[in-house]
């Protein structure tokens, strides 16, 4: 029977740079906001426009972002979502709709901070969409830019194989839904609403990895627990650095005098900012419970070590009478006590048995052990 070995599969569990998530730390702390990065223009993009109001929804597959220019006249509500980013694409669609080029920057930027701003009548919105990849046990991010206009809503996503946004899609299609008969502001709340509340699934699926290490730790501590505990740390740091701003990103919406906001929809974004804020407190949470899983691997790993040392220290004990009564028998001196009586032996060997027997006796009584 012919085995094929695969050593590599192995043998990356042997580098410690693998098993502490190095690199990873390097994904995280490689964010400087003075440079500025260079995104690559996608290689396909995706267009998907939804016009409707209370009556019709149309639904449309555009091929170029000139198709989307018609819908800016109509008297309809207009999402256009866009799936993959090109300079070029963003600079000729944003400039139809008169959104700022301070604006166009922040959808072209990489790695920016969830922010919200208002430019000349559109309302800006910036944010990471948040997934769980529980093959490598990470928490991915993946950045959506909305831009709130008069009767339209823009978005502009990384990724085209994913979102969040399914469940928004089919209420679309629903008649006697909300969304139907009411503004793009509205529309704005549930991208964001969705956006929020998918945060509390990826924290679910940390949860349970949280809780299965805490059992590991409290079992059997080893090296490889440790490199666990490292590797969920930087997975919330992920996590916190992505939802602690949003609060602000919705307060920035309560708080705005715009237009584009109906007052109705304030009490919806307080929603929202509710959730956040609990968000942010359960990711404070788990920090605090990561934090409080080092401490407590330390202290097994220094009990452990004492137990090791009480052990080694009460051997050291018992082997004490032996050792005295072995070197007084065998030092040079002509006269010693029993040295040539038979029972001598015996003697000295009784007493290496007895006196550690009563020494263990003792011990056991005063519970050192």
């Amino acid at each position: 029977m012919n085995v094929k070995l695969k050593p590599e599969k192995y043998l990356k569990y042997l580098v410690p740079i693998n098993l502490f998530g190095t690199r990873r730390t390097r994904e995280i702390l490689s964010q400087n906001p003075t440079i500025i990065p260079l995104r690559e223009d996608s290689k396909e993009i995706k267009i998907t426009i939804y016009d409707y109001n209370a009556e019709s929804i149309e639904v449309y597959d555009a091929k170029a972002v000139s198709e989307c220019f018609q819908f800016l006249s109509r008297h309809t509500i207009t999402w256009i979502n866009i799936d993959g980013i090109r300079k070029a694409d963003v600079e000729t669609l944003s400039n139809y709709f008169g959104v700022h080029p301070l604006i166009q920057e922040d959808i072209m930027s990489i790695n920016q901070r969830p922010k919200m701003d208002e430019i000349d009548n559109i309302l800006f919105c910036l944010l990471n969409m948040l997934y769980y990849n529980p093959e490598k046990n990470t928490v991915e991010q993946e950045q959506i830019s909305i831009v709130l206009g008069k009767n339209f809503v823009l978005s502009f996503q990384e990724d085209a194989s994913r979102d969040v946004f399914n469940s928004l899609r089919e209420k679309l299609k629903l008649t006697t839904s909300r969304l139907r008969q009411a503004g793009s502001d509205y529309l704005c709340y549930t991208m964001l609403d969705l956006i929020v509340d998918h945060y509390f699934l990826v924290m679910e699926n940390l949860g349970d990895q949280i809780e299965s290490l805490e059992e590991e730790v409290v079992r059997s501590s080893t090296q490889r627990s440790l490199g666990k505990i490292n590797q969920l740390r930087k997975e919330i740091i992920v996590l916190k650095r992505n939802i602690s701003p949003v609060r602000d990103l919705i307060n920035g919406f309560i708080r705005s005098d715009s237009d584009l906001l109906d007052d109705k929809s304030t009490k919806y974004f307080k929603d929202i900012y509710d959730h956040i804020v609990q968000a942010n407190d359960l990711s404070e949470t788990y920090r605090d419970m990561m934090i409080n899983m080092h401490d407590l691997y330390l202290n097994n790993v220094n009990l452990k070590m004492n137990e090791v040392m009480k052990v080694m220290a009460i051997v050291t004990c018992l082997m004490a009478p032996a050792t005295v009564i072995g070197g007084i028998f065998g030092m040079n001196f002509e006269t010693i006590p029993w040295l040539h009586k038979s029972y001598g032996f015996v003697a000295a060997v009784a007493l290496m048995l007895f006196i550690p027997i009563g020494m263990l006796v003792m011990f056991r009584r005063r519970g050192w052990f």
